[in-house]
């Protein structure tokens, strides 16, 4: 079985799920399932849901911060933007995966690091000069998460 599992993870999947379900049915098919890939794929969708918060988080907090600290005037509508399909896409993710709510705080303050070296590698690298230190800057998991834009975004 780990064999089609190396192979095509996505028949390997559904032919698992189908004997999970015989086996929830009553029938005896203990032997055929492939026991250390499931506890693998399903111990690998906690990593999953766990690295997109990070990535969705990391995206709202650098395009907030560039919208605070870059002077250029042309993208800020599409960080604007792009703030707020992370922020939906965010939600969805916290409704589908609620027990990550409570790590949201930490998350934020874990991220903000990486969004600060984002930006100041993006300010170099577009030759420009910040209007405040990025560093300076910090946001609130309610800024992250709600309408809150900084004052001139649009």
């Amino acid at each position: 079985m780990s064999e089609l599992y190396d192979t095509d993870v996505v028949i390997w999947s559904e032919r698992q799920a189908a004997l999970l379900r015989r086996m929830a049915a009553g029938e005896r098919v203990n032997d055929q399932i492939d026991w250390a890939n499931v506890a693998g794929e399903i111990e690998a969708l906690g990593i999953s849901d766990r690295r997109e918060l990070r990535n969705r988080v990391r995206t709202i907090l650098t395009h907030l911060l560039k919208l605070q600290v870059s002077p250029a005037t042309e993208p800020r509508a599409g960080w604007c933007e792009t703030i707020l399909e992370q922020r939906a896409q965010l939600r969805t993710l916290l409704r589908d995966s609620p027990s990550l709510k409570p790590t949201l705080p930490a998350v934020v303050g874990e991220e903000l690091l990486e969004a600060y070296a984002l930006v100041q590698a993006s300010l170099a690298y577009h030759e420009e000069q910040p209007r405040l230190d990025p560093a300076a800057l910090s946001y609130t998991e309610e800024q992250v998460l709600g309408p809150w834009l900084p004052e001139g975004s649009g």
